[in-house]
């Protein structure tokens, strides 16, 4: 995600989007890979299908998030905002709770997404590294 954090937030949103959108079908592939060799489907076809909606709903995921944080940034004009990820990573997860027909898990989606979401933006502003060696 080096291309997402290149440039002012609020601008350049297709562009965001596409990535966003790029990097869930990517991990909606892996999910469904794991998926595919713990749970054994049938056939081939079934197990083609489940590929196929775990990429494309991870996409969407993506896609929304992508599009929510950009749009948020515009429409307050407060492009550094980390509240601008929560509301991204939040309507990802109501989209998710839509996709799975249950308000708890739309509700807990909107949360963690959110959350998450706005500790790595506070996270890439304050300089945190996950890995590698400590900053002195």
């Amino acid at each position: 995600m080096a291309g997402y954090w290149d440039g002012p937030e609020g601008e350049q949103c297709p562009q965001r989007t596409w990535l966003a959108t790029r990097v869930g079908a990517a991990a909606g592939l892996v999910g469904a890979a794991y998926r595919i060799i713990l749970l054994r489907p049938g056939s081939a076809l079934a197990a083609l299908q489940t590929a196929a909606a775990d990429s494309v709903t991870m996409a969407t995921l993506g896609a929304v998030f992508g599009l929510s944080t950009c749009l948020s940034a515009q429409v307050r004009e407060e492009p550094e905002d980390p509240l601008n990820y929560f509301i991204g990573g939040c309507a990802a997860g109501a989209v998710l709770g839509v996709r799975a027909h249950s308000y708890l898990t739309g509700t807990t989606a909107c949360l963690g997404f959110g959350i998450t979401a706005a500790l790595m933006k506070i996270g890439n502003k304050e300089g945190w590294r996950l890995m590698g060696p400590p900053k002195l």
